[in-house]
Order: structure tokens, then sequence, then C-alpha cells
């Protein structure tokens, strides 16, 4: 098996594992941030080269390195190749262009956003991307629009990472949307006088990254780190005419007793761990509708970890071990 090493980190990897899969096995750290990428998906990756590595290395054969950065998600790992992310300040400002190119239409409108809280280009954004824009030209505006009985898309945040189009693809066989037009006229829309319309047709909302394409259920009823996340599955014999069956595997929203959103599972990466259908996201939204499995685990510097228990009991734990190694008297011991 061939051996790559990604930031000083060596790890031995299966063959035709791409850079991208190889730096997220070795952890968050040295994982480059990806927008259009989707490992639940085939052929996604390519688009938006917010990914890109600086090849220092190509192989142990062919020690040359790559002329200029690479899509990560699209190269495949050649044995003895040396891959710079974080610890190469050319790809740092590479990135930071990147991210600007993918905001220069993006509407500053985070606080009426609903995904505000959960977004990936948010993130970005803020880990990646320049405090000021170059860019002093009209940006592109549309109306928002239904596709559908349940999804509104806002085109204008749009960033065209055609996740929707290929889940739309793959998991269903009725694919009624996609990209017209070219360049940076191009859009996703319907075809005309079409919606989006069968059973696993929520599942487009999940992919997205930005607020482009929003459960029109829960549009503007609460904040996402007001909410508490829960896991509940239920028994779900929902299938697609491709073949894709419901798992019944949510994550409930709570707000109080009410739960505000059904969506599915989502794995560290922000990617959905199994599609589910209409019926469980939308038709089913009282407890006694599920069985609860308990508190979905969150990251702790996520902002939907606020006032997320299980995270208060490790800062607690956290705290603790402070006190006990700065030989602090334990303040519920009586002198």
């Amino acid at each position: 098996m061939p051996k790559v090493t990604i930031d000083g980190i060596e790890i031995e990897v299966p063959k035709g594992t791409t850079i991208l899969q190889a730096a997220r096995m070795i952890g968050p750290e040295v994982a480059p941030p990806t927008m259009c990428y989707y490992s639940k998906l085939k052929t996604s990756g390519g688009y938006c080269r917010t990914c890109i590595v600086k090849v220092t290395k190509g192989s142990a054969q062919n020690p040359n390195p790559m002329p200029k950065p690479v899509a990560s998600c699209r190269t495949e790992v050649m044995d003895g190749m040396e891959v710079q992310n974080v610890t190469s300040p050319e790809i740092l400002e590479a990135r930071k262009g990147v991210v600007e190119f993918l905001l220069i239409n993006h509407p500053l409108d985070c606080p009426v956003c609903d995904q505000a809280g959960e977004c990936s280009l948010q993130d970005l954004g803020y880990e990646h991307g320049a405090a000021k824009t170059r860019y002093e030209f009209k940006r592109r505006e549309f109306e928002r629009i239904d596709i559908g009985k349940y999804v509104q898309l806002h085109m204008t945040r749009c960033i065209l990472c055609y996740r929707c189009v290929k889940t739309a693809e793959q998991i269903t066989d009725n694919r009624v949307h996609g990209v017209i037009h070219r360049g940076d006229a191009g859009e996703i829309s319907t075809y005309i006088e079409k919606a989006i319309d069968n059973e696993f047709s929520g599942n487009v909302i999940d992919v997205c990254p930005v607020g482009a394409l929003t459960d029109k259920t829960f549009r503007f009823k609460q904040r996402v780190w007001f909410t508490k996340p829960v896991e509940a599955h239920r028994k779900c014999t929902t299938k697609s005419a491709t073949g894709q069956t419901c798992s019944g595997k949510v994550r409930l929203w709570y707000k109080g007793e009410d739960i505000l959103r059904v969506t599915a599972r989502k794995d560290q990466w922000g990617e959905v761990e199994e599609f589910i259908c209409n019926d469980c996201r939308f038709e089913h939204k009282k407890t006694s509708d599920w069985t609860i499995e308990g508190p979905s685990p969150v990251n702790r510097h996520s902002v939907i970890s606020q006032n997320h228990y299980n995270h208060l009991n490790e800062l607690k734990v956290e705290v603790m071990k402070h006190q006990k190694a700065l030989g602090f008297i334990n303040i519920n011991k009586r002198p």
C-alpha cells in the first residue's frame, strides 16, 4: 500500500485513495476544507477548488514537485508522495483567493439566513477568507422560488457546488432540476413547469452547504443554536424506484418539547450518514413517532453545542482536572 506524508504526518493508505481521503484518515487538523466534494455522491468534487494542496514530492519514483496546487479530492496518492496543506503559506493564500471568488455573488444576509450556525461557507469564510472583498461590481440577484412542496430555492446564495443535482440524480429516478446557462450566468433551476416531487427530495436540503435550498417548514422558526439535536429512529419502509431505501435514522431538533425539524444525521465532515425520505423528514414531528436514542454528538467548537449538556459535563471535567493540577482546594470541602 502506498505511503503519503501530509503536513509532516505519514500514513499508509489503500491504492486509489485520494489526498483528501488520506488527510481525513489522519484527522481534521490536516484535512483540507471542502464545499463541493461529498463522499456519498459519485463524481462529486473538482468544482470549487477549496481543497487545493501543494504536492512538494510527486512520488518516490518521481520526486519532482507538482507545478501548481492540485484539487486533493480528485488527486490520487502515490507511494512516497509529500503534501502540504496548512503548513504551506502559498496554499493558504491561494485558498483565500478561492473563498473570495465563492463570495463574489454571495449576499451578506447571514443575520436572516436559516443556514446560519451550520453553514459551511460561513466556516470557510471565517477560517480561510479575507476580511474585505475587492469586488466592486453589482452582485447577481434572484427572486426566491418554491421548487417543490417543501423546498425553497434562493439562488442568490448558491455557489454551484452541484451537490443537490447529483443527489437527485443518484438517489431518485426523476431528477427535474439542474444547472442552466454557462459560466457566470449559470444557475440552479427546475425544468419548465416542473417541481421537485419525489420521496427523497428533502435530501437536497441536507447536502446544500449554504442557505440556497431551505426547508419551508422550518424557515424563520428558530435559530439552530437555540435548539437541541437528538438522535432518533423509526421503522420506515419507503423505497425509491432506484432502490434507495430510507434508514429511518434521523436527527430531531427540539425547542422545548416541540420538534421544529427533522434532518438526516451527519458525520464530522458535515456529510449525511444515511439518506432519509420525505415522510420521516416532514410528516413525523411528534416525539411519540420516534424512538429516542439520546443527544446528538456535536463538536464542542460548533455554535450548536451552546447549552448542550454533554459538553457542559466535558467542560466541568476539564476544569476539575486543571484545578487538581494547579493544587486548588476543593471548594466543596469544608476546612
